[in-house]
């Protein structure tokens, strides 16, 4: 599948019609030992017991338990969006959750077992999304088809309506490359994964045997147990106090001052967690959420009591209607309080399942039995 909203960032550098720059836009194996067969049926009952306590110890492993309970859902303070509107009650079950997001380590494991090969890795196929776009458009060229991810690029600009200007394509940019060619990841193993799309996100989750977290889950995990603050932490502005975050830190898109001693991705568990026992749900990288981005969706249920709401059946974007897109959450390292506050609780973002970024992971859930 197609980098949709990649394409729609080298919008100056290409000359095609503005309906395809719109529509590109934005297993767990069990293994048994011969010599089992051959005991008694009791003592199989037993070694399969100790078994599957084993693998439940250790797919948990890394994980907090989140208390389920009632919480209210949506957009706190003056810097609430428009879809982050109206505030509506949801209840949601109890759950675990990753203390911090996937790193690169366990994504290797990941890769190490499968083979599998993500989607900035694979080049474009044009016969299988060309019958998805509108009647008569043409093939961009073979360079956009290249398999590549997004780059961030600093630079000095007083419109931050154009995202294009720190935004580019960068081929061979990929979870292990992430600068691209020649790039590695040595040394950063607990590092958070990068460059991962919605659809490789699932795929570690069907191997790992849990899930992405609903948004509602994410929302509810990064408040904590707080009432209606403003960020994981509470209510004190990000740049007041101790370090909370790793985020911009400046003006952004030209200047960082890496007070936090992060410029890209830092270490999981760098910053404190939150009341929940929950590293960086806030800042770092976004992270995948399973639902369908909607920007109605929550006058759609403001009137609704929510539980365990799964999201939307459909997506939809005003920006651009002709791309379906998921839910990311949490802010990351780029995120700054001068553009788009994206450390907020209630703060939604989102992109196509097939998209990556330098600044896009996740992290897993499962529910409790």
């Amino acid at each position: 599948m197609l980098f949709t909203n990649q394409l729609f960032l080298n919008i100056k550098h290409l000359k095609m019609n503005k309906n395809f720059i719109i529509a590109l836009s934005i297993i767990l194996f069990t293994c048994c030992d011969s010599t089992v067969a051959k005991k008694t049926s009791t003592h199989v009952g037993s070694e399969l017991k100790v078994s599957s306590n084993e693998r439940e110890k250790n797919i948990k492993k890394g994980m907090v338990l989140v208390q389920g309970g009632e919480f209210m859902m949506g957009g706190d303070g003056p810097d609430a969006k428009q879809d982050e509107l109206p505030k509506h009650k949801v209840f949601v079950n109890s759950f675990w959750m990753d203390e911090s997001e996937v790193t690169n380590d366990q994504f290797q494991e990941f890769i190490d077992a499968t083979g599998y090969v993500t989607t900035a890795e694979k080049p474009i196929d044009w016969n299988e999304i060309k019958d998805m776009l509108p009647p008569g458009t043409p093939k961009p060229h073979d360079s956009l088809l290249a398999p590549s991810s997004l780059i961030f690029f600093e630079t000095k600009t007083e419109d931050l309506t154009d995202f294009t200007q720190w935004w580019k394509l960068k081929r061979n940019a990929n979870w292990k490359q992430p600068f691209g060619e020649n790039s590695t990841i040595n040394g950063k193993g607990n590092h958070p994964v990068i460059h991962i799309s919605w659809d490789d996100a699932q795929e570690y989750c069907n191997w790992a045997g849990k899930r992405l977290p609903t948004e509602a889950e994410f929302e509810y995990a990064s408040r904590g147990g707080l009432k209606n603050n403003l960020y994981s932490w509470g209510n004190e502005p990000v740049n007041k106090g101790i370090l909370k975050a790793n985020i911009w830190e400046g003006k952004f898109p030209s200047t960082n001052e890496t007070n936090d001693n992060f410029y890209y991705t830092a270490p999981v568990k760098s910053f404190d967690p939150n009341q929940y026992g929950l590293y960086d749900m806030a800042g770092n990288v976004w992270e995948w959420c399973s639902d369908w981005y909607h920007y109605e969706y929550y006058n759609m249920v403001a009137n609704d009591f929510s539980k365990n709401p799964k999201g939307p059946s459909n997506s939809y974007d005003p920006m651009e209607p002709y791309s379906p897109k998921k839910v990311i959450r949490g802010g990351s390292f780029l995120c700054n309080d001068s553009y788009c506050s994206g450390f907020r609780n209630s703060m939604r973002m989102k992109s196509t399942a097939d998209s990556s970024s330098l600044h896009t992971g996740f992290r897993t859930v499962m529910d409790v039995e």
